[in-house]
């Protein structure tokens, strides 16, 4: 079996799920490779789980302030932050018998090659069920699936560095919550590449996640189809939708 890998760039949010959506339906239509992909935020953005309500979890008025873009994604899990600078964001697309048929067991393997690369790093992560990478007791990524059409698609961010404030400002945490003693229990809880270890760099980090998770396999790197690339046109409209967005 031959992988596609879509090697490192930057584009909006609806442009970030449009094409992961695009690669899952020509998976599911046979027209299309299994796919691991890297990206990036510009600008910086919100996604909200596929049950969540956008008004209840983003503050938009914040969002339009900065510049923030903000969707809902078709996977599951909560809201999430994506700083353009401060993470690193994957996804891996294919038939599901490539993959465990556990939820909890295809996450685990998949976040194996995370756990990898940042060992490879030195840094001493390990997998938390059911979905997260943890450092001692620190989440430094998190990730979230979606299986339809006997195609699992999981995606998920590995954070670079945290912008705590802007997180917490972009986010509806109530003004009370955001307190010196509330970052610092955020502080607590999450941590980062740079936390780690300051010297490593992003390219370090993308260069041993793409190897970790290219290890083993007989891959292409690639680009996306001549269809793909059309159905993305459309699906871009469907994530800047109100409809998608505030149905909830």
């Amino acid at each position: 079996m031959i992988w596609r890998v879509l090697e490192l760039k930057s584009f909006s949010c609806y442009e970030n799920m449009a094409i992961d959506e695009a690669i899952s339906e020509g998976i599911s239509n046979k027209t299309s490779e299994p796919t691991i992909r890297f990206y990036k935020w510009n600008p910086s953005a919100v996604s909200i789980g596929r049950f969540q309500s956008m008004e209840e979890e983003v503050n938009i008025k914040n969002c339009d302030n900065l510049n923030v873009q903000y969707l809902r994604r078709i996977t599951g899990g909560g809201a999430v932050f994506h700083d353009s600078e401060g993470e690193l964001t994957y996804s891996i697309i294919g038939s599901e018998e490539f993959f465990p048929k556990g939820i909890r067991e295809s996450y685990k393997e998949i976040c194996g090659y995370l756990v990898k690369g940042l060992n490879r790093l030195g840094i001493c992560a390990s997998f938390a069920p059911i979905n997260d990478i943890v450092v001692g007791n620190k989440k430094i990524s998190g990730s979230a699936q979606s299986r339809k059409n006997k195609v699992l698609l999981q995606h998920g961010t590995i954070l670079f560095n945290i912008n705590i404030k802007k997180m917490f400002s972009v986010l509806n945490v109530s003004k009370e919550k955001i307190s010196d003693k509330m970052i610092a229990s955020v502080e607590e809880r999450v941590t980062s590449v740079k936390n780690q270890n300051p010297e490593i760099t992003f390219d370090s980090l993308y260069k041993e996640l793409l190897n970790s998770f290219t290890e083993g396999k007989e891959v292409v790197f690639g680009k996306l189809t001549e269809n793909e690339n059309l159905l993305v046109k459309e699906l871009i409209e469907k994530y800047k939708s109100k409809e998608w967005n505030f149905y909830r």
